[in-house]
């Protein structure tokens, strides 16, 4: 029988590597926009994500600045399951953000050298228009399979 997890374990869920989905209202008749995303997150603190696009503004953007809320989901995809799912408000835009915010989230998916040369790629992009989101989780559902 399924189960929410306790806020320690929701807390070390979120801290661990998992992409995440994110989703955020649409401005028109189309669905709420919902994409993977990579993020940073410390128990007890916010949540860190970054977009950008190459030479026009990212509607991802545009509609997240537009809304200031948004959903973020978390999984584990094989047995047990468990999910984590945020509510939250952003509460600080970062554009462009700097080369550690950017490395605090990429070190969690790729090797250091990786990670430094995605960095180093991203902010040397003419054209490119990062922004780094920090959210403040407002809400939370969660459930445990095990």
């Amino acid at each position: 029988m399924p189960r929410p997890l306790t806020e320690h374990e929701r807390q070390a869920f979120l801290a661990d590597r998992h992409v995440a989905t994110l989703s955020v209202a649409s401005d028109s008749d189309r669905p709420p926009l919902t994409v993977p995303v990579w993020y940073g997150y410390q128990p007890g603190g916010h949540l860190t994500f970054f977009t950008g696009s190459q030479g026009r503004k990212a509607r991802k953007s545009r509609l997240i600045e537009k809304a200031g809320v948004l959903s973020l989901s978390v999984q584990h995809e094989e047995p047990p399951y468990r999910y984590v799912t945020i509510e939250g408000t952003v509460v600080r835009t970062d554009r462009p953000p700097s080369a550690e915010q950017l490395l605090a989230i990429v070190r969690r998916y790729l090797p250091e050298g990786m990670a430094q040369g995605f960095v180093r790629e991203e902010l040397g992009r003419a054209d490119s228009e990062l922004v780094l989101y920090t959210v403040r989780p407002d809400r939370w559902l969660t459930f445990d399979f095990s």
